[in-house]
């Protein structure tokens, strides 16, 4: 009896300090597990503090009054730039000035006027005060436009006689500008036919005492020197 009472109370014994083995067992494995969750959370919120300031500077949203202060500094700018445009200039481009007398001429200006659609060219009797500073420009007289005619194309570029009516030419739609292909032929060649029937045409043509255009004022609007012939008018 005796015998049997320690034996069942050293398996007692036994039982209880197996479970206590085990307890503990599972208590330091628990005590891992939360130091090694605690160290991932605390690594990732690390590596996410370490990315915040580069992403907080990026984000960032600029200061209201230096965006003001920036536009006005870019609106200064651009109002300086128009106030140092270029000026409306007197001279236009690609401008003939013809004998605005000879009837001739000025046939030859209604049929350009007419077949020039787009409105490329602008005429100016050299008769006429506005011709005076395209005739400067380009070192001529008023005479020396008599006896032939002056294409302005541009600042520093002007033509004359049969070369001005070819460049002329060149400005107006298919097929009147295919004849600017005469431009190979040689100018000594083309401007002696050209002074042939220039020297002529008051002869063959005729001669009117004033701009042949006040008499069609219909044609007036291609003309720069139109107020000036409106008040002769």
């Amino acid at each position: 009896m005796r015998n049997n009472m320690t034996t069942l109370t050293r398996g007692v014994v036994v039982r209880n300090l197996l479970l206590t083995t085990k307890s503990k067992a599972r208590s330091s494995f628990y005590n891992r597990s939360i130091s090694f969750t605690s160290s991932s959370t605390l690594t990732t919120t690390t590596a996410k503090a370490a990315a915040t300031p580069s992403d907080v500077v990026s984000d960032a949203v600029p200061d209201v009054a230096d965006v003001e202060e920036e536009e006005e500094e870019e609106e200064v700018v651009f109002s300086d730039t128009k106030k140092t445009a270029a000026e409306p200039t007197l001279l236009q481009p690609r401008v003939l000035v013809y004998d605005g007398v000879c009837h001739l001429c000025h046939g030859g200006v209604k049929w350009v006027i007419q077949a020039d659609k787009y409105k490329k060219i602008k005429y100016c009797c050299v008769q006429s005060k506005a011709a005076e500073p395209y005739l400067r420009l380009c070192g001529l007289e008023r005479e020396d436009v008599l006896r032939r005619f002056l294409f302005v194309e541009g600042p520093g570029l002007y033509h004359r006689a049969s070369t001005a009516a070819l460049k002329v030419m060149s400005y107006l739609p298919l097929p009147y500008s295919a004849l600017s292909t005469l431009l190979v032929v040689p100018t000594p060649l083309r401007d002696p036919v050209y002074d042939y029937i220039a020297k002529r045409r008051y002869n063959w043509f005729g001669k009117s005492e004033d701009c042949l255009v006040l008499k069609e004022k219909e044609l007036l609007e291609r003309f720069i020197d139109r107020e000036e012939m409106m008040d002769r008018s």
